[in-house]
């Protein structure tokens, strides 16, 4: 909830399917070897952390492993502090207690169903199934007005397009392909673009602008980056490191 008191308008976040169906909130579909320990408080072998699946896992046995006790080698400045990966209605809940608290408007929620073709069936089930319990949980917590759904994965938002219209999509980027051929590829005008921010340009700014896109660039954590890709005139900034960049907004 740090962020949250920082003062973001938006959080960004993850999410994965547990055995028994419960959305998980995850970077990985796996406990990540760099951060995880076991529910005996052991390091996972990097070689093995794939065999610790969440999509193979109740919820309950996921819970009782520990995720943010090692600090994670990207990160230098984490502080450490006991976490369990949370159920996604946990991370609304308690970010929406907060901001009342502290008497400001609910947060927005950018949720990135982590999919790919190769872990269908292995990692997460299908679109159609794995669309249907995040369009369910987003219903439950009348999330839809504020939140976004974002994926690499085109079957992914074309899906979410089918299921749920009136949810806004976001299609991730991370090659250098022309603007066109994603845009084709996933059949419709998505409302959001999400470049890997070294992707963006002022031409794919004017190309996006033209057609009402958004473009929220991901993941910049330099200082430089974020003065430079602010100068573009973007729309928002995916970034680990949101006090640098509300410090440089303030300025």
């Amino acid at each position: 909830m740090h962020a949250v008191r920082l003062g973001v308008d938006v959080l960004e976040l993850d999410v994965v399917l547990s055995a028994d169906g419960q959305v998980v909130v995850s970077h990985e579909p796996w406990m990540n070897a760099a951060i995880c320990l076991d529910p005996q408080g052991l390091r996972i072998p990097a070689a093995v952390q794939q065999q610790h699946n969440l999509y193979q896992l109740p919820y309950e046995a996921i819970r009782r492993y520990d995720c943010g006790q090692l600090r994670h080698p990207g990160f230098p400045e984490q502080v450490l502090l006991p976490a369990v990966k949370p159920l996604l209605r946990d991370v609304v809940e308690a970010a929406d207690a907060l901001s009342m608290q502290l008497g400001r408007s609910p947060v927005r929620f950018s949720i990135e169903v982590k999919s790919e073709p190769a872990g269908d069936g292995r990692f997460h089930p299908a679109p159609t199934v794995f669309v249907a319990a995040v369009v369910t949980e987003l219903r439950v917590l009348d999330l839809v007005p504020r939140s976004s759904l974002l994926c690499f994965d085109v079957r992914v938002l074309q899906e979410c397009r089918r299921q749920l219209p009136a949810l806004a999509r976001c299609l991730l980027v991370e090659d250098a392909l022309p603007f066109e051929e994603h845009i084709q590829a996933l059949g419709f005008v998505p409302e959001v673009y999400g470049p890997r921010y070294d992707l963006v340009t002022s031409e794919l700014l004017a190309e996006t602008n033209h057609q009402g896109i958004q473009v929220v660039p991901w993941t910049v954590n330099n200082l430089d980056d974020m003065r430079s890709i602010c100068a573009l005139g973007i729309a928002g900034i995916t970034t680990d490191y949101p006090d640098r960049l509300l410090a440089l907004l303030a300025r």
